[in-house]
């Protein structure tokens, strides 16, 4: 009876570990098939006027997109800044209508890069989130929580500290 006991949990235990190698295959074909995204880091700056702007690293694990939108949860209208051009000073800031996310790597949201302006949004609280809808141009929209920061009264962000 012992022995009966040991190999059902044995046989248990294989299926468990087939099954879960299903699972992550079927996974890893799902993912294939369009980009795997993820967005860090994310802050915004505490509004001092109508306008304000807003970081974040994007990690692109599949293939080439653009980030197409981002909507906010307080409101507001979000456009795409970019320098005119690179490596220029002074740096000279114009919208653009997307931000290009290659294959494989990690595109960063910076004050002298690609960044959102953000204008008339509602109430934000330094030390508070607000939510960041983005999508994308395969189609696929995530949702990530920005930290609002007040530079001037020495609110935190990985760009300051």
């Amino acid at each position: 009876m012992r022995s009966l006991t040991r190999f059902t949990r044995a046989a248990a235990t294989a299926s468990a570990v087939a099954l879960s190698a299903l699972a992550l295959a079927g996974c890893t074909a799902h993912a294939d098939a369009g980009p795997s995204i993820a967005a860090t880091a994310a802050y915004i700056q505490q509004p001092t006027g109508k306008t304000t702007d807003g970081y974040f690293d994007i990690r692109n694990n599949g293939s080439a997109t653009w980030l197409i939108s981002v909507t906010t949860s307080v409101g507001g209208t979000v456009v795409f800044r970019a320098p005119v051009r690179s490596g220029v000073a002074p740096v000279v800031m114009h919208t653009v209508s997307e931000i290009p996310i290659p294959a494989d790597s990690t595109v960063q949201l910076i004050p002298d890069s690609y960044h959102l302006l953000i204008t008339d949004p509602g109430p934000m609280t330094d030390g508070h989130d607000i939510t960041l809808r983005l999508k994308f141009a395969h189609g696929r929209t995530i949702t990530i929580l920005a930290l609002v920061t007040n530079p001037e009264s020495g609110g935190s962000s990985y760009f300051l500290d």
